[in-house]
């Protein structure tokens, strides 16, 4: 089961650590705040928008990108591998 442990939440920024087993996904959503995300782990993604279109997205530990909100997508791990990253999110 995928889950998101929030690290931090103190009005400003929200950092959540989160951790997808084999096969798994996190659920459809909708990002609000412009985020951040720091990979902990290499390995590769398959990301399914609200249309149902898919893309593969390869993951580098340590290698940080951004995404603007509005984000409206699933994440699954298709591989045998858990993997684990952080978002960070800014509220405000």
């Amino acid at each position: 089961m995928a889950t998101g442990e929030v690290q931090i939440d103190n009005g400003v920024f929200r950092v959540t650590k989160w951790t997808i087993q084999p096969n798994d996904a996190i659920p459809m959503h909708t990002h609000e705040y412009d985020y951040i995300v720091v990979p902990l782990v290499d390995d590769e993604m398959l990301v399914r928008n609200y249309e149902g279109a898919e893309a593969r997205a390869e993951i580098r530990c340590g290698v940080s990108y951004d995404r603007k909100s509005g984000v409206q997508h699933t994440v699954i791990n298709p591989g045998s591998k858990v993997i684990e990253f952080i978002e960070i999110e800014k509220i405000s």
